[in-house]
């Protein structure tokens, strides 16, 4: 009997440092929330919402009413969080004795830490276009074969990634390679902070392996980059002068150079001021790939004042290291050993098949904890 005291003494002594621990995240969320500051903002956003030409303009009524539920869903939250805290701490004060129920509060305790954990994630994730969709970019570093491999097995590792989110995706625009491979691949991805999430893979991604295509196995180095802008509505204003563009059209091409439809019907969009080329061949018709074309290049306008943004914030504060060709983000290598390194939050595992299976999240929750934008 009193080794059993003992070890419900210990137990106790361990619930109450995470019931601690527990208090303390809810404390620094509900700081970085501002509840009294959110719930103003959600009163002001509840009268808009009332006013009689409230609808006048749907566009601008679903954005305003989406950005409410936003505000009332991350109170909630919190509320709810506070409340199950509450909860386990009242019954531990009256559980003295009904030792045999602590494995429901272990489980009520477990599901605690998981929701803290995902909530704390998610106010991370609080910039501008964090909830949009998102369009992924992948392009072969130099190397011919090598680095088009290695970006296929990038398109395989993200498609995965996606799966695991649960977010649809669909394949804008992708150049194959001639012997194996992808040249590029434009994704649109769909789901709830999708731009929040995917932004933490904007960079060089470097592979270190055995060759599969050097007949003498040597070792090689590969590389490809990621890009990822937010989707745009049509809310937001850019003007594109007819003036600044040029727009071509040729046929669309499958793998091995086969031709998709007998039209030209692929739409490629070129933005004269700043040089910046897109594409989109996924659609039979010309008009949906030209509007296509014409939202890609929206987003990638609006992804450049971003960075200009953050190039001039970054030189206020004299950090004036930035993600560029040549410096990678992240290194994966299959040999001489295994690993996959993060190089901004030095983040890493060998559990190199798993994060080849589309099991990144914990690299992005890392880079995001650290200060990621």
């Amino acid at each position: 009997m009193h080794l059993g005291n003992k070890v419900i003494f210990m137990e106790r002594y361990e619930v109450n440092r995470t019931i601690e621990r527990f208090s303390k995240q809810i404390d620094d969320l509900t700081k970085k929330i501002n509840p009294e500051k959110l719930k103003n903002e959600i009163k002001a956003l509840n009268e808009k919402m009332q006013a009689e030409n409230f609808w006048q303009n749907p566009e601008e009524a679903t954005k305003v009413t989406k950005e409410a539920n936003a505000k009332q869903s991350r109170l909630a939250s919190l509320n709810e969080l506070e409340n199950k805290l509450n909860g386990i701490v009242e019954w531990l004060e009256i559980s003295e004795e009904h030792t045999e129920e602590w494995e429901i509060l272990e489980n009520d305790i477990s599901n605690l830490d998981t929701e803290l954990n995902s909530f704390s994630t998610e106010i991370l994730l609080s910039g501008k276009y964090d909830d949009n969709n998102a369009i992924l970019e992948i392009h072969a570093g130099a190397g011919g074969t090598e680095a088009q491999d290695w970006a296929d097995m990038l398109y395989r590792m993200y498609v995965r990634y996606f799966n695991i989110m649960k977010y649809k995706h669909e394949i804008i625009d992708i150049q194959q390679g001639e012997e194996a491979g992808i040249k590029s691949v434009t994704i649109m991805v769909k789901g709830g902070l999708a731009y929040g999430y995917l932004k933490a893979e904007r960079g060089v991604h470097r592979l270190v392996r055995i060759s599969p295509f050097d007949s003498n196995a040597r070792r090689h180095t590969s590389f490809a980059s990621v890009e990822v802008t937010p989707e745009i509505d049509d809310t937001i204003n850019i003007e594109i002068k007819d003036e600044d563009i040029r727009v071509d059209v040729y046929r669309s091409s499958g793998a091995g150079g086969q031709s998709v439809n007998t039209t030209d019907s692929a739409v490629r969009i070129t933005h004269l001021p700043t040089n910046i080329v897109v594409s989109c061949q996924n659609e039979r018709s010309q008009i949906k790939n030209r509007e296509t074309a014409f939202k890609l290049l929206k987003a990638k306008l609006v992804q450049e004042e971003i960075k200009k943004q953050e190039a001039l914030l970054k030189n206020l504060q004299g950090d004036l290291k930035e993600i560029a060709w040549g410096s990678q983000i992240r290194s994966y290598v299959f040999h001489p050993y295994q690993m996959v390194k993060d190089h901004r939050t030095n983040y890493e595992t060998s559990q190199i098949d798993d994060v080849m299976d589309g099991k990144i999240q914990e690299f992005i929750v890392a880079y995001l904890k650290a200060g990621g934008n």
